[in-house]
């Protein structure tokens, strides 16, 4: 047997899982509060050692890690326009793990570089204009932030005639060139710069306060959690050469802080006179909304949904599932422990995969031309997508499962939405995603063998 530890340091909780790669068999998996008031080492030890309550006393041969504590990896980028360049740079920040807290478009004022300082981002993604295009744009921005100042990394993916100069004028500070996200017009290009954003994180959030520390442990990798997850719905999608996978899937990780969306499907119109607006949609696609999450962001939940459905949803009396709801976006770490609290927390997981997953998804509209009805697409068509993988302790710690993820399918009062008509619900109830992208790096066989078994399929969603 070789057993490994996989490690994923939450914004809320540390979970550890442990499998046995030469046999493909998870041993164990357990989760303990994450201490980052601390030293997250602190919650990495609870958690082993509920983990070892169950597996015993283990020696493990390899060690991998994510993570997401400590605010996860902030970003802010800037572009030229918001429907190229600006949305190009918010595809690749999202696809390398990054939560994206601001964007800007056009050229930085004074004001707007001030608010980035004073936001203290972990990177900034600078980018605008195609190759050979608009250079004015991102020299200007380059100057901005080079006079505003601020301690963070600073990645050039624009235009490439401009991107030397852009370095030039930020000499002194941590810059890194990267090839442009939109080298032509409607063409993306983020693999290399998600990669560079990776890197930054091996060496910028493993400075959480612990973190380095328990980093030392790790026997190669060090990703942030959305990345790992990401990895392991890729591979519980598609497969291997060796292993076939389930097919085009969507995924919801209702979290404390985010509700973040995974799709790994093309998303092309059902029809083919259906005309697509606007950039290319990846295949494989993350949002993440920072806005929508159970505790942290427990507010914007019911500003997306409004208290009055939230209210309904639970049963419970307006004035006092706000009063609720006040509590629990300061008590962070409280548990539904009550009927009460039990139906507040599914109306909120509710609203926020119906929040998530409606943003995620693409739109179409009807118009009327010369040659009659036509159809627009703007983003990805999830209506075929049959497949619905769903985590988050909101979904897992309870007996209604289906209903709250019925709410990512296509709902009949939003005609434009292009969400799943159905699906088969799989569900992570032992929180073992985030690892399994983890151990796909070394051993993906296994990690799809474990996916396979371990998922619980909850037929379909209600």
């Amino acid at each position: 047997m070789k057993p490994i530890l996989l490690i994923d340091f939450g914004s809320t909780y540390t979970k550890v899982t442990a499998v046995d790669a030469d046999h493909a068999q998870l041993l164990g998996s357990a989760a303990a509060y994450t201490t980052v008031q601390t030293d997250v080492n602190d919650g990495l030890a609870n958690a082993v050692a509920l983990l070892e309550k169950q597996t015993g006393k283990l020696d493990f041969a390899e060690r991998y890690a994510c993570s997401s504590a400590a605010g996860g990896l902030r970003m802010i980028a800037s572009g030229l326009v918001p429907e190229l360049t600006a949305e190009a740079a918010k595809c690749a920040s999202l696809g390398a793990g990054a939560k994206v807290i601001r964007t800007y478009s056009f050229e930085l004022t004074e004001d707007d570089a001030a608010e980035i300082v004073a936001e203290k981002p972990d990177i900034f993604l600078l980018v605008g204009g195609t190759d050979g295009g608009n250079k004015a744009c991102i020299l200007n921005n380059a100057h901005m932030l080079a006079e505003a100042g601020g301690d963070f990394p600073i990645v050039i993916a624009g235009n490439r005639n401009a991107a030397r100069e852009c370095e030039r004028i930020l000499a002194g500070r941590e810059v890194y060139v990267c090839e442009n996200v939109m080298p032509k017009f409607g063409v993306l290009n983020i693999e290399p710069t998600q990669q560079r954003i990776r890197d930054i994180f091996l060496s910028r959030i493993v400075r959480a306060k612990g973190l380095t520390k328990a980093s030392e442990l790790i026997s190669g990798i060090m990703m942030p959690t959305p990345s790992a997850f990401l990895a392991a719905m890729q591979l519980l999608a598609d497969g291997t050469k060796e292993q076939s996978g389930i097919g085009e899937l969507i995924a919801v990780d209702v979290g404390g802080a985010t509700t973040d969306v995974y799709s790994i499907s093309a998303g092309m119109p059902d029809h083919p006179g259906t005309i697509l607006k606007g950039l290319p949609e990846p295949y494989v696609k993350r949002t993440v909304e920072g806005d929508v999450g159970m505790r942290y962001s427990i507010h914007g939940i019911v500003d997306a949904a409004g208290l009055d459905a939230i209210a309904s949803a639970s049963g419970i009396a307006p004035a006092r599932a706000q009063e609720l709801v006040d509590y629990l976006g300061t008590h962070t770490d409280v548990l539904p422990t009550t009927p009460e609290l039990e139906a507040l927390d599914e109306a909120l997981a509710s609203y926020a995969i119906r929040t998530a997953v409606t943003r995620h998804a693409g739109r179409i509209e009807e118009s009327y031309t010369m040659m009659g009805l036509a159809y627009a697409q703007t983003g990805k068509n999830l209506m075929n997508v049959e497949r619905l993988v769903v985590t988050g302790g909101s979904l897992i710690h309870t007996k209604n499962t289906g209903k709250i993820a019925s709410y990512a399918l296509y709902d009949p009062k939003d005609p434009t939405s292009l969400k799943p008509r159905k699906a088969e619900l799989l569900v992570d109830r032992k929180y073992i995603l985030a690892a399994m992208g983890l151990l796909s790096k070394y051993y993906p066989e296994a990690a799809l063998t474990i996916m396979k078994k371990e998922l619980e399929n909850d037929g379909l969603a209600e």
